[in-house]
């Protein structure tokens, strides 16, 4: 196990210092890792609140309306696993020194961008074209 890197409280990525240095590097795991912990402990809320209203609704309206609310509830427990697997993966990149960097062209990823989506994989260019790319199959 490596050694904590010290973070200053009110420190920010900055264009001006080198690319993915260690407090960038950490900057991004503790940002992570709290998202990831967040995320958490929505799901476990959600999971209490779904055996709560596992209870038997005699009306019928009643029970469709709560029957809409617990498949909203999983879907978006759903999204929130999904989006915890790509936490754990930017985890991983952080780990093997891949983090920060374009999975389609290999150039650094915008410190706004990963500020603003810190599971970004491609820069905004390279997402775009990626977009643009599915779209024209999709239509097809």
């Amino acid at each position: 196990m490596k050694a904590q890197t010290f973070l200053p409280k009110d420190y920010r990525p900055a264009e001006d210092e080198p690319f993915m240095n260690e407090l960038q590097l950490e900057y991004f795991r503790r940002k992570l890792e709290a998202w990831k912990q967040e995320l958490q402990d929505l799901s476990a809320e959600t999971l209490e609140g779904l055996q709560d209203s596992a209870r038997s609704v005699p009306d019928l309206a009643d029970r469709a309306s709560e029957e809409t609310d617990r498949a909203l509830e999983l879907r978006t427990r759903d999204r929130q696993r999904k989006l915890v697997s790509k936490i754990d993966a930017a985890l991983r990149r952080i780990e093997t020194g891949e983090y920060g960097y374009c999975d389609m062209t290999g150039e650094p990823i915008s410190l706004r961008r990963l500020d603003a989506r810190p599971i970004a994989t491609m820069t905004l260019e390279a997402q775009e074209r990626h977009e643009r790319k599915e779209r024209v199959h999709r239509d097809d």
